[in-house]
Formats: structure tokens, C-alpha cells, sequence
């Protein structure tokens, strides 16, 4: 199964690359992960909420395949804990998921038509997160996931 992060905004800061790039690195022997930073055009920028979720919208829609199956992070999602995000991992690929998208929405999250396209919605905390951070936190709960369903010594329950 292939995991792609999605995320609305721009490229992230170096120190959070880095941290990205370790917890992907972790992660590839289980399974490989990408990220992928979805860019609304410069020229598109305006002061327009509505607007502007609909713009993320396009660029989220017209990414997505069928045979995607699409997790919305969400701060009013299903709070689930590492061992259970490791368990929906695993009935993902029991289900036959080829590709898994983790979506991180823009700023002000995401169109109601984005929502309903979402498999399952998720939080990670009740907390709110600048986005990239929220990349960062999010491959590190990946590499977690795939290190407890491997029997690793990383996760201490």
C-alpha cells in the first residue's frame, strides 16, 4: 500500500523537511510514504473563505483517483490512538488499499463535497497546528503506526 500526505500550503521550512525526510527514511523498509504539498496559485490569493476552500477543493478533486482511498485530518474528527491508527493501517491493507491518502486541509479546512469523498475523518489532537508542523507530527505517526504493526521496540505502550 502506498501512503500519500496531502497537504494545502506551501513548501515547508528546512528544519521541517528534515524531520520529515527522517520519518520517512524509518518508514520505508514497512512501507513507502510521500508527501505532497498542493499549492493554490499565487494570482488566486484573496481574502474570500468561501473562495478560497473552494480553489482547495479543485486542486484536491482533481488529484484524486478512484481507487484512492481518502483519511481527512480533521480537528473535529474521530480521535483515535497510535495503536488504533496502526489498526486502521492494517485493515487498509487487508482491504486491498492500494494507495491511502492522508489529507491535511487549508487553512480553513475543507468543502463539505471534499468531506464527502473522505473514507474516514480523523484528528490528531484537539489542538490546533500550524500545517507544517501537522506534516512532521503526521510522518512520525505513520513511521509509529507501521513500527508497532511490526513489533518494533520504537512504540512503548
Amino acid at each position: 500500500m502506498n501512503i500519500e500526505i496531502w497537504s494545502i500550503g506551501k513548501e515547508n521550512e528546512s528544519f521541517i523537511e528534515e524531520g520529515i525526510r527522517y520519518y520517512f527514511q524509518k518508514t520505508k523498509p514497512y512501507n513507502p510514504v510521500e508527501l505532497v504539498v498542493l499549492q493554490t496559485p499565487k494570482k488566486a490569493a484573496t481574502t474570500d473563505i468561501e473562495r478560497t476552500k473552494l480553489q482547495e477543493e479543485e486542486l484536491i478533486l482533481k488529484k484524486l483517483q478512484p481507487q484512492h482511498y481518502l483519511i481527512l485530518l480533521d480537528e473535529r474528527g474521530k480521535m483515535l490512538n497510535s495503536i488504533q491508527w496502526a489498526q486502521q493501517f492494517q485493515q487498509c491493507m487487508n482491504q486491498g488499499v492500494k494507495t491511502l491518502i492522508l489529507l491535511i486541509g487549508g487553512a480553513y479546512g475543507v468543502t463539505d463535497n471534499v468531506r464527502k469523498q473522505a473514507k474516514q475523518c480523523w484528528s490528531l489532537s484537539s489542538l490546533v497546528f500550524p500545517h507544517q508542523l501537522v506534516r512532521l507530527l503526521l510522518a512520525e505517526q505513520v513511521y509509529r503506526s507501521f513500527s508497532i504493526l511490526n513489533n518494533s521496540p520504537y512504540h512503548h505502550s
